[in-house]
């Protein structure tokens, strides 16, 4: 499948899967010069700048983000466009889609992009598709018996404990979640070097990301969420990109319904991010694009970066479909 002519583009997602996905590219185009870029942090599309950047690579390749049909296919007019990803989304025609859930797969199948490629490529399984899976999922791998099996034969097999391995995830994150785009885009190349969990941990730069980290999450989340009809809803003023951190560890701590708002991460626009064990936001992240929204997830999580001026308005309608749809 890599038998690409001229230069390469690799688009990828900015947390684990997508870096660990992007390291895989890199091993399977071998010696191949490449570039690795993702987007503005927190952001799920492309400027007019970013596709016409895109368009100088004769190859690109997209990793574990749903980016806009119209943006790839800006892209696929001078470019040869090979996608991979896991989340819902409709298929693109005049590309390679590599997508099993847009072409109707359950999600539980495809827990990480990493499994997608190893899967597509006929892959062995390795250090990195595990954290894709381990990083997208966290403890709810553990509800999602054929990756839960495979991730303790893993455990077993390399004397690793699942703590150990979310703590590589909670490392490879970081950057992202300091803001550092320049580590994010590095970090690929570095990880198709790191083949080992010492290799990660030696990582000094993650170290002192993760440890300013975690000094903020716990500030965060010192003061509770409000409760809103039976959801429970935290407001955040933060310029990191923590916001689905925070989500997740509300959510999954708790068992309940979960809204997260960040005012603070872009000048003119907020963050919102919802998990739910019950709903599924699938019709949620439909209506969020409908509506303008740069907006995706799974069934089980949506995340939308809306207006300020819309932000309050979508945030009770966030409300109002998980009452509804319980």
């Amino acid at each position: 499948m890599f038998g690409l002519d001229g230069s390469i583009l690799i688009i990828h997602h900015w947390d684990t899967d997508g870096l660990c996905s992007g390291a895989l590219i890199l091993d399977q185009i071998g010696g191949r010069e490449a570039e690795t870029w993702t987007p503005s942090l927190g952001t799920f599309y492309l400027t007019d700048e970013h596709i016409e950047y895109a368009r100088g690579f004769d190859n690109v390749i997209i990793c574990d983000m749903a980016l806009p049909a119209g943006n790839v296919r800006a892209i696929s007019e001078s470019a040869n466009v090979i996608m991979f990803d896991h989340h819902h989304q409709d298929p693109i025609e005049g590309i390679t889609h590599i997508n099993p859930v847009a072409h109707g797969a359950p999600g539980s199948d495809y827990p990480s992009n990493t499994w997608v490629i190893k899967e597509h490529l006929e892959l062995t399984l390795g250090l990195h598709v595990l954290l894709g899976f381990i990083g997208d999922r966290e403890q709810k791998i553990k509800d999602n018996p054929p990756f839960w099996d495979i991730t303790k034969r893993y455990m077993k097999e390399n004397g690793v404990s699942f703590d150990e391995l979310l703590e590589l995830v909670y490392l490879i994150d970081s950057s992202y979640k300091v803001g550092d785009r320049d580590l994010v885009a590095e970090a690929p190349h570095l990880l198709r070097r790191y083949r080992t969990r010492e290799d990660i941990l030696g990582n000094e730069k993650w170290k002192t990301n993760l440890i300013n980290l975690e000094k903020k999450l716990d500030s965060v989340l010192s003061d509770p969420p409000e409760e809103v009809d039976g959801v429970q809803l935290k407001r955040l003023d933060t310029p990191f990109a923590i916001i689905s951190q925070v989500t997740r560890k509300l959510a999954w701590e708790s068992g309940r319904d979960t809204v997260v708002v960040n005012t603070g991460f872009f000048e003119d626009q907020d963050q919102l991010y919802s998990r739910s064990n019950t709903v599924d936001y699938h019709n949620l992240i439909t209506k969020a694009k409908g509506y303008g929204f740069n907006a995706g997830g799974k069934k089980d999580v949506i995340g939308a970066i809306i207006p300020k001026s819309e932000t309050e308005k979508f945030l009770e309608e966030t409300i109002d479909y998980i009452k509804n749809n319980r």
